[in-house]
């Protein structure tokens, strides 16, 4: 973040909260896709404030795709926001379409996931299911926007302008604990497009990535590059990173790597794109 959320003055976007305020009081009763990071927390909470927790119900696709421990932080935050948390399983490890990994794997994959919360919608008599994409998703490639377009579901974040810098200076404000929170994309986003998709690179990539997480690297990507895992760590701590290379290598293997590189680029979400927008193969965040 070029500037920390205390930098920011909360005020300067308050016309925004208010709008985003409003169109939940229109939709009334809400499902929230909810995945534990900064911008469906931030949702849940302002969701919940405005309309009650009674009328609002946070929903987590739960799958191979899905971090055990970020499953675990949806479940604590929810509690914390007085919200049911439901878990909606998903099977898109069954669908051929995701796991060939084209370029638009995540709109098979927010397809499934939008259309099990309309219906979780439908049935307890909610209006709308609303997701947490903000104003700056809009200078990404984000096919899983596109579903939810299709299926109506509504991004109220997005369409008051609210930006990610924005989103973290009014969590920090209402003390979420989300609030700094590195950005964490589903781990199929760290395959390469055109590779395949399977419950053990899955696998992998989630226990390489604790592993550095565990060593002190908050924000971090373990690329999966078949028996190669490519590092992504933040610019500054890229000489941790040599210091820590031993207990790295000794992890990453562990996990099933063959071969363990640093970029050093350091990190940066959405790499795997910077394939793709150059017009060969590439994924995710």
């Amino acid at each position: 973040m070029s500037q920390s959320a205390s930098e920011l003055d909360a005020s300067a976007f308050e016309p925004k909260l208010e709008a985003c305020r409003t169109i939940l009081r229109d939709l009334g009763r809400v499902v929230v896709a909810f995945s534990a990071g900064a911008d469906s927390s931030f949702l849940l909470a302002l969701a919940a404030d405005t309309l009650g927790h009674q009328n609002v119900v946070a929903a987590v696709g739960v799958s191979a795709s899905l971090a055990r421990r970020e499953r675990e932080a949806a479940a604590r935050i929810a509690k914390s926001q007085g919200v049911e948390l439901v878990e909606m399983y998903t099977c898109e490890l069954d669908d051929p379409d995701y796991t060939a990994n084209a370029s638009n794997r995540c709109y098979h994959c927010k397809q499934e996931l939008f259309t099990q919360l309309k219906v979780l919608a439908d049935e307890r008599g909610f209006s709308s299911v609303v997701a947490g994409a903000n104003a700056d998703d809009t200078g990404d490639f984000r096919p899983g926007l596109v579903a939810g377009r299709e299926l109506g579901v509504r991004n109220p974040l997005l369409e008051v302008g609210l930006t990610k810098q924005e989103i973290r200076t009014a969590s920090q404000a209402m003390g979420l604990e989300t609030w700094d929170k590195p950005a964490m994309a589903c781990l199929a986003s760290r395959i390469p497009y055109g590779s395949r998709i399977t419950a053990g690179r899955l696998e992998r990539v989630e226990q390489a990535e604790y592993a550095l997480k565990d060593l002190g690297f908050a924000q971090c990507r373990v690329r999966d590059h078949d028996t190669l895992a490519r590092i992504e760590v933040p610019a500054e701590q890229l000489p941790d990173a040599l210091r820590l290379r031993e207990a790295i290598t000794t992890a990453l293997k562990a996990a099933g790597y063959v071969f363990v590189a640093l970029d050093l680029q350091g990190f940066r979400s959405g790499s795997m794109n910077e394939m793709h927008t150059a017009g060969a193969h590439g994924s995710g965040e």
